[in-house]
């Protein structure tokens, strides 16, 4: 068994994992699972049944005081004041610039307590960042170690978390959250997720980890859920058409061009980058993030050319570039999001991808590519993490 390297940080289930033979992977400055039976089974009993994920290296951060809504509505692009307390929100993390420092998701647990959950590599920085912005009486807290997070995926998943929980899971909206225990141990559960599916998201002391990731994973009446990977994560997420932070958005990024201008409440007080967002409103974005399904065999990996000009031909301009691709395992497609011009935005605009010195031809496709319970449709709201 391979030792994690010394520099990555590691959730309290790192020794499950390597017992139960996941292959490991630096995943935002730590070690994770990337798969244990195979991306594909693993997305697909996420889509037909459960998954189990370690999302522990996500991070937390605590906003309190008597003016934490005040230091949360300054630094993020939606409107925290919409938030009764035990529901959630996702919104952007802004600079002053209108770009994204992160996307996140918000939680109310009290009127002068807010609960924000970051993505891993980047919770440092939002950290330091919503410090440095800190002009209110608010406290600012990285209490990422208190936490471990589990993330159960899946139509069974409230069919094989209840009988765990005396939480009534049924009561919990879509993005809401309950404080409840899960076999005896306190947490909150939050009706969240990535995947495009119904689930919930535990959040508890990560002294408990290894209990509870064993009992949930034996729920289920001899059919419960598997072990699950970063791998399945990132294809449910992108068959979902959720955004990925450092492909879809980053510190370049405006929510305009990210297709997220859901989540800029522009009638709010001011808050970080709120002029330059609506000076930029007013002039349509230079590219546009669209989904795309290839026409012809290829697999579009992130980073790979849209090219424009003539035929298409490996020489030709590139207009645009890859920002997440890869085989849609329940979709039984090659799939992906790029960025292009305004002019080949539109649903059934014909594109040609880059691919190895050849083009291969994909075809503009609404997002997401999946809902549950259907193929495809507009776009998802709330996206998630």
């Amino acid at each position: 068994m391979t030792a994690p390297a010394a520099h990555l940080q590691q959730t309290a289930l790192n020794s499950v994992h390597r017992r139960m033979g996941a292959r490991m992977v630096p995943f935002g400055g730590w070690d994770m699972p990337v798969e244990y039976s195979g991306v594909i089974p693993e997305h697909l009993a996420v889509r037909r049944a459960a998954g189990l994920f370690d999302v522990s290296h996500m991070g937390e951060l605590d906003i309190r005081g008597p003016q934490a809504l005040d230091l949360v509505q300054w630094v993020c692009c939606n409107d925290a004041n919409r938030l009764a307390i035990g529901q959630a929100q996702y919104s952007g993390l802004m600079t002053e610039h209108g770009a994204f420092v992160d996307d996140l998701l918000v939680h109310k647990l009290a009127n002068d307590h807010y609960w924000l959950v970051v993505n891993a590599a980047n919770t440092d920085a939002d950290c330091a960042h919503i410090q440095a912005h800190n002009r209110f009486d608010a406290q600012v807290t990285n209490a990422s170690a208190r936490y471990a997070q589990l993330a159960l995926q899946g139509p069974r998943a409230l069919e094989i978390l209840q009988p765990l929980t005396a939480t009534p899971l049924a009561a919990i909206q879509y993005y809401w959250f309950a404080h409840g225990q899960v076999l005896g141990v306190d947490a909150i559960i939050a009706r969240t997720g990535y995947t495009g599916e119904d689930g919930f998201e535990l959040y508890f002391n990560p002294r408990h980890a290894e209990r509870l990731w064993t009992a949930i994973l034996a729920a289920g009446e001899g059919a419960g859920p598997i072990a699950c990977g970063l791998g399945a994560r990132n294809t449910l997420r992108l068959e979902a058409g959720m955004a990925l932070y450092g492909h879809e958005i980053d510190a370049a990024t405006t929510p305009w061009e990210a297709n997220l201008g859901w989540i800029c409440k522009m009638s709010k007080p001011g808050f970080l980058g709120q002029e330059r967002l609506e000076a930029a409103k007013a002039n349509p974005p230079a590219r546009r993030l669209v989904g795309f399904e290839m026409t012809e065999p290829g697999i579009a990996r992130d980073g790979y050319p849209i090219l424009g000009g003539g035929d298409g031909s490996p020489d030709a301009a590139a207009i645009g570039r890859v920002t997440s691709g890869s085989p849609a395992p329940f979709l039984g497609k090659n799939i992906g999001m790029a960025y292009v011009p305004p002019t080949a935005a539109q649903p059934g605009t014909q594109l040609k991808i880059g691919i190895r010195q050849r083009t291969v031809a994909a075809v503009v496709t609404p997002l997401p590519f999946y809902r549950r319970g259907k193929g495809g449709g507009t776009a998802a709201r709330p996206a998630g993490r």
